[in-house]
């Protein structure tokens, strides 16, 4: 028998068991990358993560036989309700074993509590920060999970959430590329350079984290919130929303792969760009010990792959040349830093010119991570 509970919050034990059957479902799944577990508690802790300031959730297990069986979080956006004008609920941190019946009856439970608040529509999987990662995995599953930008999960999940209904609403495609073959057509490169010469564009760099906190961070997040302002997942971050962004970014972050574009020295685009360090979180398997940080500092400057997760300039910006700069600081990044390996990760297929940028300039698409949606009034 299937019984499904609610997780008490305000007790460690429920909320340790609710994180720790991820790390037990994937035990030995090479293309896993275990997220950090306190990172996962703070999606669960109400008084500290930003989220809640203004929004709601709560979190479901599915027990058979008193064991753990699958888990879901329930969420509703007020934010992001408010701005679209929208009756939507979202999903996020769904893992399930291979069964129908144990993944219909926590949707059910989820469905029962967004009804009682008056919410019509379910998306997802879609998490509560920037960088929480969007979707299922779809295809690509061969493929090494990129850090803890992404989801991956087992081939049965896009069949558990579409035998319950559910539809696709957007998907997400990371591009792989060799170094040898990003190239910059000419023409694009020098109207790169023409913008730089007339003074108006800048691009800045940072040295140290401590420069990049000093001076920019504040400004960095704002940014990030801005330029994706026309994207399916956009809402009005707040400003305890934006520092959770930075310091996430922080913990991965090589300052000299960080690179603001500005025009009349307003920030107007950046480029986001990480060296993989996914080796060494699999090793430590989500705990962040002192051991584990000096082993991702030595694979911070050893990785061949570096992945950019975050890239993008103002609208009204594109036209006028940030395009062409954001795509050369792009080759430099991965060219003059000598990674051999790169991917973009998870670009919306709502952002049809830069997909199409990317395909051009020598990525290969190569995962696909789908959010769903289902009606339930």
């Amino acid at each position: 028998m299937i019984i499904i509970e609610k997780v008490d919050t305000n007790s460690n034990r429920h909320i340790n068991a609710f994180v720790q059957f991820q790390y037990d479902l994937y035990k030995g799944v090479p293309q896993f990358c275990p997220p950090f577990f306190n990172d996962i508690k703070l999606m669960l802790n109400k008084s500290k993560h930003p989220f809640y300031e203004h929004s709601d959730g709560d979190f479901l297990v599915a027990k058979q036989d008193g064991k753990i069986v699958g888990r879901l979080g329930i969420f509703v956006n007020n934010s992001f309700n408010e701005y679209h004008e929208t009756k939507k609920a979202h999903f996020y941190l769904f893992e399930c074993i291979n069964d129908q019946e144990v993944a219909n009856k926590l949707f059910e439970t989820a469905f029962t509590w967004c009804k009682e608040r008056g919410l019509d529509e379910v998306v997802g999987p879609k998490g509560l920060a920037a960088f929480d990662g969007y979707g299922v995995l779809v295809e690509g599953f061969e493929h090494r999970q990129m850090m803890i930008m992404m989801n991956y999960n087992y081939e049965y999940y896009p069949k558990l959430l579409e035998a319950i209904g559910f539809e696709k609403e957007v998907d997400f495609v990371s591009c792989y590329v060799h170094a040898r073959n990003f190239n910059i057509p000419p023409k694009v490169k020098e109207v790169a350079r023409r913008v730089k010469e007339r003074g108006n564009f800048k691009v800045l760099t940072f040295k140290s984290k401590r420069q990049m906190m000093k001076d920019w961070a504040d400004e960095i997040g704002q940014a990030y919130n801005d330029t994706f302002i026309n994207n399916w997942e956009y809402y009005p971050l707040s400003k305890a929303e934006v520092k959770l962004l930075v310091d996430n970014l922080l913990v991965v972050a090589d300052p000299k792969l960080v690179k603001i574009i500005t025009y009349n020295d307003k920030i107007v685009g950046f480029l986001l760009a990480f060296p993989d360090i996914t080796a060494a979180l699999q090793r430590h398997g989500g705990k962040l010990t002192p051991f584990a940080l000096i082993d991702i500092g030595l694979e911070l400057k050893k990785s061949k792959w570096v992945s950019i997760n975050g890239a993008g300039v103002l609208p009204e910006f594109q036209g006028r040349g940030g395009m062409a700069l954001l795509y050369d600081e792009m080759e430099k990044t991965i060219k003059d830093f000598e990674f051999i390996h790169g991917e973009m990760t998870q670009v919306a297929e709502t952002a049809v010119q830069m997909r199409k940028d990317l395909i051009n300039l020598g990525g290969q698409p190569y995962k696909n991570h789908r959010v769903y949606h289902k009606k339930i009034a």
